[in-house]
């Protein structure tokens, strides 16, 4: 039976992208009729969006699942949902394995949520939803939907999937092939935001450097960069994520000079050997990389750096992994993204190596990566210690009600004690102190002009 007031309650694992899925998700179902709750327990319909790039996030998805069968079971009537990545992956097994389990989707089947949801509750079907859709014409969910403006910050999706195929990778095979939106409705729903009150877009994609390349008609990357930063009321661009060998000089001209765009840029490498760079299907060695890094760096002098590193890829090294943890002290991240390599299936990775690097290596290593990190994290943070800098306030602070938080260029977040009406506006804050995640400091007050006359 259908509630006459449902009720949603979505839990995301995840990148980015599946947070901006599953804010599209909560649109689209809202546009029905359905309200967002944070209980489970008061859901109607229980969905999971998840990941499925390393094995750890699908083990949390499964134990997930079985925390969720007592709701099932106390009221029928629930909708049980997986979508997003892991579900494209594991397809129909995941009806098998949970025989409570209603609807598997994956991300492709978003625009069809609202329909799939009223055959599940009008005829108890239960659904598999993985088809992915034909490039031609692909119908990007942001156009589907209205979004209110409460919002200082926004994703919007440019694109989709990615035609590269690292050897590491299931993201082509769960996001399917490279889809760029066109410019005119990224652009134009830019402008929306930001009649609504947006002062911050951060563009979505699973490889931004590629934009446009593969539609005929559509511009590049960085003119799109441009086209969005001169929208009126945009005050900060950002971008999300990239790969080195398609990062053209016209991005870096980009940071040169446009100052919407942020300083702050995130380049994944992965590893900081050629050899290994070879194994995992990247298109670039480390000397090409660090090219770009010191470009980059030329352009935008303040700009701050992250990455994505994978320690215990198969035939690794200790001089490989030396070379990583070299790669870290060239280029001085402000913070990365590390993780042990797990076997991801369909990649060329499981069908050519084996998995051999011990698991104690790979602990390791990992810890050891870490630890490098967080002292030169530590180091940049400190940095910012009795500087001034502009801070877009995006709302109250996650660690006091009574504080707001804001972000830098770089990416870092700020927070400080000031008056709710800032929100929304770019202030200037005096870093007082760094911690390991945050920065926290003090709203620069300016003396008020005298009074001619």
């Amino acid at each position: 039976m259908i509630s006459d007031n449902p009720r949603v309650f979505i839990q995301t694992f995840g990148c980015q992208m599946n947070d901006q899925d599953s804010g599209t998700m909560l649109r689209l179902l809202e546009h029905e009729g359905y309200t967002g709750t944070e209980s489970p327990e008061l859901a109607d319909v229980i969905l999971i969006n998840t990941c499925s790039v390393r094995e750890k996030p699908e083990s949390k998805v499964r134990s997930l699942l079985g925390r969720y069968r007592p709701l099932k079971a106390a009221n029928p009537d629930l909708v049980l949902g997986v979508t997003g990545c892991y579900a494209q992956q594991a397809q129909g097994k995941l009806l098998s394995d949970f025989p409570y389990l209603d609807l598997v989707m994956g991300p492709d089947g978003i625009t069809r949520l609202p329909a799939l949801l009223l055959d599940i509750q009008l005829r108890g079907q239960r659904v598999v939803a993985t088809e992915q859709l034909d490039r031609q014409d692909y119908p990007f969910a942001n156009e589907l939907v209205f979004r209110d403006g409460r919002q200082v910050t926004a994703f919007v999706n440019i694109q989709k999937g990615c035609d590269n195929l690292c050897s590491f990778c299931i993201v082509p095979f769960t996001r399917g092939r490279e889809v760029s939106r066109p410019a005119a409705d990224v652009v134009a729903e830019v402008q929306r935001l930001a009649d609504t009150g947006v002062r911050e877009v951060t563009l979505l994609g699973q490889n931004v450097n590629s934009y446009g390349l593969k539609r005929s008609g559509e511009p590049p990357f960085h003119e799109l960069v441009a086209a969005v930063s001169a929208v009126a009321g945009i005050e900060r661009v950002r971008f999300t994520t990239s790969n080195p060998w398609d990062l053209d000089p016209g991005l870096i001209e980009q940071y040169r000079s446009n100052p919407v765009l942020c300083s702050y840029f995130h380049l994944p490498v992965q590893a900081g050997a050629d050899s290994m760079l070879s194994r995992m299907r990247r298109k670039h060695t480390v000397d090409e990389y660090f090219e770009l890094v010191d470009r980059l760096k030329e352009a935008r002098p303040d700009i701050a750096l992250s990455t994505d590193i994978i320690v215990g890829f198969p035939g690794e090294t200790e001089a490989e992994h030396e070379g990583t943890l070299a790669l870290l002290e060239r280029v001085q991240y402000d913070f990365i993204y590390s993780f042990r390599y797990s076997p991801r299936p369909h990649t060329q990775a499981v069908r050519k190596y084996e998995d051999d690097v011990p698991l104690v290596d790979k602990k390791r290593r990992l810890t050891e990566v870490q630890a490098l990190q967080k002292t030169i994290t530590n180091a940049r943070m400190a940095a910012w210690e009795g500087r001034v800098a502009p801070v877009l306030v995006e709302g109250p602070s996650k660690k006091d009600a009574t504080w707001l938080s804001g972000r830098l260029s770089q990416n870092w977040i700020v927070n400080f004690p000031a008056p709710m009406r800032l929100v929304g506006e770019t202030v200037d804050v005096t870093v007082d102190r760094a911690f390991s995640n945050s920065l926290a400091g003090s709203v620069v007050t300016r003396a008020p002009l005298p009074v001619l006359g």
